[in-house]
């Protein structure tokens, strides 16, 4: 036996492509209507049902920061004493801050305060910024520099 005269027992058929239109029709199987008649991926339950409990959020989701802790002066006010250093340690001991999350700490002007804060690698709005200086307190940005108001007080 050569090879020329090897053959195949059954005959090369090519396979159904059904649902196409043509000579197979465009329900050619499948019925008439229903689910079973669409197209498409067939997912499992327990997949759908993964994919249902994801929230349906709408729009472009972005934050510089990420997550940012917001503190008061009112909270300042109540939980430091005059002249105490606020920083993101402090914060965490007094328990202002919850523990074990490293998350930026934002500081706003809602209250007011006599105090006089030294408030050190913390964001501070422009309100909480003024009530600050104004009772006498300064603040050091994250690079370690200070404010206008605080080299004003040195000279």
């Amino acid at each position: 036996m050569q090879i020329h005269e090897i053959k195949t027992k059954s005959k090369v058929k090519k396979e159904k492509r059904v649902g196409r239109g043509g000579k197979r029709g465009t329900y050619c199987g499948r019925g008439v209507k229903g689910q079973k008649a669409r197209a498409g991926r067939k997912m499992p339950p327990i997949i759908r049902e993964l994919l249902k409990r994801y929230p349906k959020l709408r729009g472009y989701k972005f934050s510089p920061l990420g997550k940012c802790f917001v503190v008061n002066i009112s909270v300042l006010d109540k939980v430091f004493k005059d002249g105490e250093k606020v920083s993101l340690k402090t914060l965490s001991a007094k328990g202002v801050l919850p523990k074990g999350k490293k998350h930026p700490v934002k500081i706003l002007g809602m209250g007011d305060t006599k105090k006089k804060f030294q408030v050190e690698g913390c964001l501070v709005s422009e309100s909480a910024k003024k009530k600050i200086e104004k009772a006498g307190g300064r603040i050091i940005e994250r690079g370690g520099k200070k404010t206008k108001a605080a080299e004003n007080d040195k000279s």
